[in-house]
């Protein structure tokens, strides 16, 4: 008997068609419902055989599928959506996500990527932007409802938030290009959105990029496009995301990843709004709006060698600066509540409370991570709760680089620790929650037990080694 997300919709006015493609009963369900709620028609299946069959007999205008399932993997997928020529844009949603994978699922035409456990926000984006790169390669499908960009939440009304939200509202209505700095999780996405929302191109696309992981070629032609036969495997040609964007704005995420010799081209599109696609003599005009961020010190990267500085100089024209959030101490009550509330409804149970101590350990950190730290910290806590007031004790140990000298030296996590061991020693904190429960700590982490049981034999642990053995 099939699960109630994966029964077909009713025909209704939505912004699209999307098919979900999730082994995971848990996950599949999670992203269907956050669709759903921003207007998509939703179809699940739990394979790709599933979905292939689906795909024969109804359109989508795009496909959101894991990569990681039994029998037929999401690159093989995505493979057979090629192959076949289904006109459905691709978004891969991936707990294992690699350079290499994004650029082998993208040259298959994958249009972007996601990680899990995902962010709503990216995915809503990342749909909509894939739905609408589908309208452009094939016309026909533009019939589809779009809706203009909202106008996103920018929570706290501490003085630094105040000044920032009076520059967006000054920049915001202008055409000019905006160049958005800040350390990593301070929001600057988030403030991206919230210029092109305040702009006379809200209700034309905000199409981003996310340029640390694309190699130089491959950046080249998600950028400007390419044509069939450009390079190997360029079967089909590609538009490419400054004529995804055209009549908006793009968003290039970390701009200073991108290659030296690719910053010259760029620096043509600024100043002439042209370029040619890849294996194209043919020039494009168009009229987007350039919105860029960076975490680093761009005249440090000048002096390096590594940014050209004839293109820093056309970025920021109107440069905008994202403060850390220790430095705005006095929104983190307001963002705690906020972040609380959003898992709440994910999870679909009330608010998990905080207490004063917890509150205090929380207004005293000193954030290294910023906002995506404690919004991270907040969803740890919302999903490990059982009902009870939320304490210091439990927040302590995930906090990185904190100060209590009764801390576990195991539990601390050092600044620039990589994905791969926040993950690791996330699954070993919710393990030890749940007291070696496999079962409860995979439904908690929303991953299936076989790939709990897949990343722990990873981490060198018997079947029946430590705590980590118990029955589940």
């Amino acid at each position: 008997m099939k699960n109630v997300a994966d029964k077909p919709n009713a025909p209704s006015s939505s912004r699209g068609r999307v098919l979900v493609v999730d082994d995971h009963r848990q996950a599949r369900e999670s992203m269907a419902d956050v669709l759903r709620q921003s207007g998509y028609q939703v179809d699940c299946r739990s394979s790709a055989h599933e979905a292939l069959n689906v795909l024969q007999q109804q359109d989508y205008d795009c496909v959101v599928t894991d990569l990681q399932m039994p029998g037929m993997s999401g690159l093989e997928f995505i493979i057979q959506i090629e192959q076949r020529r289904y006109s459905s844009q691709v978004v891969m949603v991936t707990a294992h996500a690699t350079v290499s994978s994004a650029v082998q699922a993208m040259r298959h035409g994958a249009f972007d990527y996601i990680e899990k456990p995902f962010d709503v926000d990216q995915l809503e984006r990342l749909v909509g932007e894939a739905i609408r790169h589908g309208q452009l390669v094939n016309p026909s499908r533009g019939e589809t409802n779009t809706k203009p960009e909202i106008s996103p939440v920018m929570v706290g009304s501490s003085a630094a938030m105040h000044t920032l939200r009076q520059r967006i509202a000054q920049v915001g209505p202008t055409p000019e290009t905006v160049l958005i700095t800040g350390e990593s999780g301070t929001g600057k996405e988030l403030v991206a959105r919230a210029v092109h929302a305040a702009s006379d191109r809200c209700q034309a696309p905000l199409v981003s990029l996310n340029c640390p992981v694309l190699s130089a070629q491959l950046m080249e032609s998600e950028l400007f496009g390419h044509e069939r036969g450009a390079f190997t495997g360029a079967e089909a040609s590609r538009t490419g995301r400054f004529e995804m964007a055209d009549g908006g704005s793009i968003l290039l995420d970390e701009v200073t990843e991108i290659d030296l010799n690719l910053q010259a081209k760029l620096l043509r599109v600024l100043q002439e709004k042209s370029f040619e696609r890849v294996g194209s003599s043919r020039t494009v005009h168009v009229d987007v709006r350039v919105l860029a961020t960076t975490n680093r010190d761009l005249t440090e990267e000048i002096d390096a060698g590594n940014f050209r500085q004839d293109l820093y100089y056309r970025l920021a024209v109107l440069p905008l600066w994202v403060p850390p959030l220790r430095e705005r101490r006095d929104d983190i009550p307001d963002l705690v509540e906020h972040f609380f509330r959003r898992s709440a409804t994910r999870l679909g149970r009330d608010p998990a409370s905080v207490d004063v101590s917890a509150m205090d350990l929380l207004m005293h950190h000193d954030w290294p991570g910023n906002v995506r730290e404690l919004e991270n910290i907040v969803t740890r806590a919302s999903v490990l709760n059982n009902g009870q007031t939320v304490t210091a004790d439990e927040l302590r140990r995930w906090l990185i680089g904190t100060a209590d000298s009764d801390l576990d030296a195991d539990a601390r996590i050092p600044v620039g620790l990589s994905l791969q061991e926040m993950e690791r020693r996330l699954i070993e904190a919710t393990l030890e929650q749940f007291g070696g429960h496999r079962a409860k700590t995979a439904e908690a982490l929303g991953i299936g037990v076989r790939t709990l049981s897949g990343k722990l034999r990873q981490y060198g642990y018997a079947p029946r080694e430590k705590s980590f053995a118990k029955a589940g």
